[in-house]
């Protein structure tokens, strides 16, 4: 089953930011409720962004191992869109013709490629 959501690298950072309670509260219910429905799924770069902005950017920072256990955590959890040449391929579509930046055009297109070939 293709979920109806990819869910952001920012909420997935939000969930597990100390600095921000607000934010990771309503990061947490967002990914409550998509677990309780199962519409959301996620990419491997979005799971690539997720290591290293836990990692590097947060004020408290996971260490590797904590990052580690959490990402083999959201792969159990969650359906994963891979990554393949045809998603690079519509990624740069997405930049040539709705002026996408990269990487947002590549999350966009491992949807797209995942909708239409699954």
């Amino acid at each position: 089953m293709i979920a109806k959501f990819l869910i952001d690298t920012n909420v997935l950072v939000y969930a597990y930011d100390l600095a921000t309670p607000q934010k990771q509260h309503q990061a947490l219910a967002v990914l409550d409720q998509l677990i309780a429905t199962e519409t959301g799924s996620l990419t491997t770069q979005i799971l690539a962004e997720f290591f290293v902005t836990v990692t590097r950017k947060l004020a408290t920072p996971l260490s590797v191992a904590e990052a580690y256990i959490r990402i083999e955590n959201l792969l159990l959890s969650w359906p994963i869109l891979e990554m393949s040449g045809l998603v690079i391929l519509e990624a740069v579509r997405g930049v040539r013709d709705h002026q996408l930046s990269y990487w947002d055009a590549q999350i966009w297109a491992t949807a797209r490629v995942a909708i239409k070939y699954l």
